[in-house]
């Protein structure tokens, strides 16, 4: 987990299968930059955005789930 523990540095440790590097969105700071242009200007692509969001919001608790399991494999 290289020192870490956000959900980006145990994910690749515990979960390796999950990734983010094939998503448009595939960080936090990423995702508040793209809600913020979806929220103040009128001319952006709000639909590819919202499902860009969607698909980065939905593996962040997808991997959420999956490290939870893994730990209470390891626990026990």
């Amino acid at each position: 987990m290289n020192g870490g523990y956000s959900i980006k540095d145990v994910l690749p440790a515990l979960v390796p299968e999950l990734r983010y590097d094939d998503l448009p969105i595939n960080n936090g700071g990423d995702a508040s930059l793209s809600f913020e242009q979806m929220i103040y200007e009128p001319a952006a692509d709000h639909s590819s955005i919202r499902r860009d969001l969607l698909a980065y919001c939905g593996l962040d608790t997808l991997a959420m789930v999956k490290i939870l399991e893994r730990l209470e494999k390891v626990i026990g």
